[in-house]
């Protein structure tokens, strides 16, 4: 029996290129010598194709596949699929949700803590000789008893704030809706939140509604002594207000693991002591990157054997709105 014609879209990683091939055939177009005639010549072939959050699937590649009817994508974020496109033309979209929320808050967790005892300063300190020529380096801050802002609270903001409650914080949130279901205080002005905050921890959605939330009037909100944490998407900071807030001292300091343009980052950031940075690890564990790989061709199988999927994406209003 013949086995099922795969696109891939872009890279991934080897547990999970490994395990395509042995159920599919795989086509990886970043192997193409030239993609773009590659797919005009091959993309009524496809069924499915695989990504990731990082590659993404624009709108002309659905365009290219007239057969396609699968997009499993590698991560959870959606900013980088045409996802109403996708959906408006009846592909149904799958990513890789709840296996990375504990990994992903814990690293929300490990930012705020470095930050907020300067422990990388701290060990570029200590290794430059500083400790026994200058004595100690200047006091961090505690976080037990202080207000720290989560700006979204959906299921990786939930494990966010439970790991916080073990640190004895003061937990608000920032949401459109307020959620009755939790017993945290919901702050509906950003900008009130991030006056009285600690820090701001922010993980929501990336795309259009959120891109630049968190502006140069939030981030002089949270002021001198402030923290601003990002593990949710590059494009939901204002990063040049950034790194002007961080280069004027108008913002205490920052931990990030997201960017606007990935895998680049402001040289400006570099010289900044006050500033962590991250290359995109929230998830970036042995045991949670395979299970997402194993959520993904769960979602693979599933389709070419007629069955459910296991985490198909809602359809989105706006593809309904294409689709009517």
């Amino acid at each position: 029996m013949s086995r099922p014609d795969l696109l891939q879209a872009g890279p991934l990683m080897p547990y999970l290129v490994e395990e395509l091939e042995r159920r599919f055939t795989l086509w990886p177009l970043h192997e193409q010598a030239e993609p773009a005639a590659f797919i005009a010549r091959e993309g009524r072939r496809f069924q499915a194709a695989v990504t990731s959050t990082f590659v993404g699937f624009p709108a002309d590649l659905v365009e290219a596949c007239p057969n396609l009817r699968l997009i499993a994508s590698f991560g959870v974020g959606t900013d980088s699929l045409a996802l109403p496109y996708a959906q408006s033309r009846g592909i149904t979209v799958t990513n890789t949700p709840d296996v990375l929320n504990d990994d992903t808050a814990n690293m929300a967790i490990a930012l705020l803590l470095a930050c907020s005892r300067n422990l990388v300063a701290n060990d570029r300190y200590l290794r430059a000789g500083q400790w026994p020529r200058a004595g100690d380096p200047p006091l961090g801050r505690g976080i037990a008893g202080r207000i720290i802002g989560i700006v979204g609270l959906g299921r990786i903001g939930m494990v966010i704030a439970q790991r916080l409650e073990a640190f004895g914080c003061v937990i608000a949130y920032h949401t459109r809706n307020l959620r009755a279901d939790v017993p945290w205080r919901h702050a509906p002005d950003l900008v009130a939140l991030a006056r009285e905050a600690a820090a701001l921890i922010v993980i929501v959605p990336g795309g259009p509604a959120t891109q630049h939330m968190i502006d140069a009037e939030v981030m002089d909100a949270l002021g001198p002594e402030g923290l601003l944490i990002n593990v949710a998407r590059g494009s939901v900071v204002d990063e040049a207000a950034l790194v002007t807030a961080l280069t004027e001292g108008r913002l205490g300091g920052a931990g990030l693991d997201v960017y606007q343009n990935e895998p680049h980052v402001p040289e400006a950031m570099f010289g900044l002591d006050q500033v962590i940075l991250q290359p995109h690890q929230g998830s970036a564990t042995r045991e949670t990157r395979r299970a997402m790989a194993d959520l993904v061709i769960g979602n693979l199988d599933r389709f070419f054997a007629g069955e459910a999927l296991l985490t198909p994406l809602a359809l989105s209003p706006s593809s309904r709105s294409v689709s009517a």
